[in-house]
């Protein structure tokens, strides 16, 4: 990618992984960081301004000062922020009190309308990390059993009806049978009721269909299997080829070691 490129940095590893590529390729991006340890940004970037609050208004301006017309949107940002006004700036508290739903697809949507109304571009990340993209069939572990498959084919059912609402991208099935669903809590958090309310079963995650890969495409890593494992759920199932999955080796290693199957899948037409 030419050119210096601005990097809106969450919470989660992608977005450092993304940092590392670039610095990589001899453009380390300058990074607007909303996380509260910089430290592993800093080893790979150009620069990294810390960012207390939503500002994107402050965003832009430093952009333009910096003559940046790129940027790249990754990681975690807490959706309960949306409650938040204290924490946001005049630009964001004017895009939400404009939207008529603030879910996911929504808010995010706006946010980059937001940043291309004033001649800044969003890049997509996809293309800079190809090879952790999810792929069909097993990832990692084990082969899903057969009364696993059953709950994911029940579960891509199920999601293909809910994902669309955009407040969550994963539902827990056990026995053909919803046990939990994400909302506004994450996909750790929903996997964790699940757990206390059954042991077992399969986590599903999927992505909107007409979800915009640019910026929001649905991350898995050696945390999400930690916390399956926890949760004593043996088995997840991603979409092929629109999940990241992070961590690589140690990724693979977790999964061997606690016995879960980790397989890519892609939802039928019909879904």
């Amino acid at each position: 990618m030419k050119g210096k490129i601005g990097l809106f940095a969450g919470d989660g590893e992608l977005p450092v992984e993304i940092a590392r590529r670039l610095s990589g390729e001899g453009n380390p991006p300058v990074a607007f960081s909303f996380r509260e340890d910089t430290a592993s940004l800093e080893e790979c970037t150009s620069e990294v301004i810390k960012v207390g609050w939503l500002e994107i208004g402050k965003i832009v301006k430093d952009l333009e000062t910096r003559g940046i017309s790129s940027l790249m949107l990754a990681g975690l940002v807490p959706k309960k922020l949306i409650y938040r006004g204290d924490l946001m700036d005049d630009d964001l508290r004017n895009i939400i009190s404009t939207l008529s739903s603030r879910d996911d697809h929504a808010v995010l949507g706006a946010v980059v309308s937001f940043f291309e109304s004033r001649g800044i571009r969003v890049l997509p990340y996809r293309e800079i990390v190809p090879e952790m993209l999810a792929r069909e069939g097993t990832i990692a572990g084990r082969r899903p059993l057969p009364e696993e498959e059953d709950d994911i084919l029940y579960g891509l059912r199920i999601a293909s009806f809910l994902v669309p609402m955009s407040f969550g991208q994963t539902v827990v099935i056990k026995g053909r049978s919803v046990v939990s669903v994400e909302a506004m809590e994450g996909t750790d958090a929903a996997i964790e009721r699940a757990g206390a309310i059954s042991r077992g079963g399969v986590v599903v995650k999927m992505m909107r269909p007409d979800q915009d890969e640019r910026f929001d495409i649905p991350v898995i890593g050696p945390g999400t299997l930690e916390t399956m494992h926890e949760a004593d759920i043996g088995c997840l199932a991603v979409e092929a080829g629109r999940t990241i999955v992070l961590g690589g080796e140690l990724f693979r290693e977790r999964a061997e070691e606690w016995g879960i199957a980790v397989t890519g899948v892609i939802p039928a037409p019909s879904l």
